[in-house]
This record gives structure tokens, C-alpha cells and sequence, in this order.
């Protein structure tokens, strides 16, 4: 298991503002479809460790990007990336 966080936000505009703004900076994220333990208006997420959430947030904050919600998650982690996938049948 290892833990990831995500930000939700309330729109995809804002959720591009926040990739455009983070990706002149060298933090470690990822834009990724809102996990569905997760609700969100716009189906966008940022993807981050939890170590680099707080300085995401703070500087996400004041580029004044809205943020809707913030979620720290367990995750399982497969040996094999595309186990979770079913395989075609032709």
C-alpha cells in the first residue's frame, strides 16, 4: 500500500490553470481522472505524494486556483501495471 493525495476542483478550467501553473515549477504531480472514491464536479484530479502536498496547496493558493477538496488515499500497488486489466479475447 502507499499513499497518494489528490486535489479535486471545482471546474476543469481550474484544473488546467493548476497544471499550467505547477508545470513551470519542478513539484512532482500528475493530472489523472478523479479516483471513484472521490466525488468531483469536473472528473480531474491532481495526483501528488504527501510530502509535496502541502507546498502544491500553498502555491496552487496563491496563483489563486480553487481548489474543492483535498484527499489523501492508500493504494494498493500491483507488481504488474496492466494486472488490472482484463485480457482481450479475440
Amino acid at each position: 500500500m502507499t499513499k497518494k493525495c489528490y486535489f479535486s476542483f471545482p471546474t476543469t478550467h481550474q484544473a488546467i490553470k493548476a497544471d499550467r501553473v505547477l508545470s513551470q515549477k519542478s513539484y512532482q504531480y500528475k493530472m489523472v481522472p478523479v479516483p471513484r472514491s472521490i466525488s468531483s464536479s469536473c472528473g480531474i484530479a491532481l495526483c501528488c505524494p504527501p510530502g509535496d502536498a502541502r507546498i502544491i496547496r500553498d502555491y496552487l493558493e496563491e496563483c489563486s486556483v480553487n481548489i474543492e477538496g483535498f484527499f489523501e488515499l492508500e493504494e494498493r500497488i500491483s507488481a504488474n501495471p496492466l494486472s488490472s486489466l482484463q485480457k482481450r479475447r479475440d
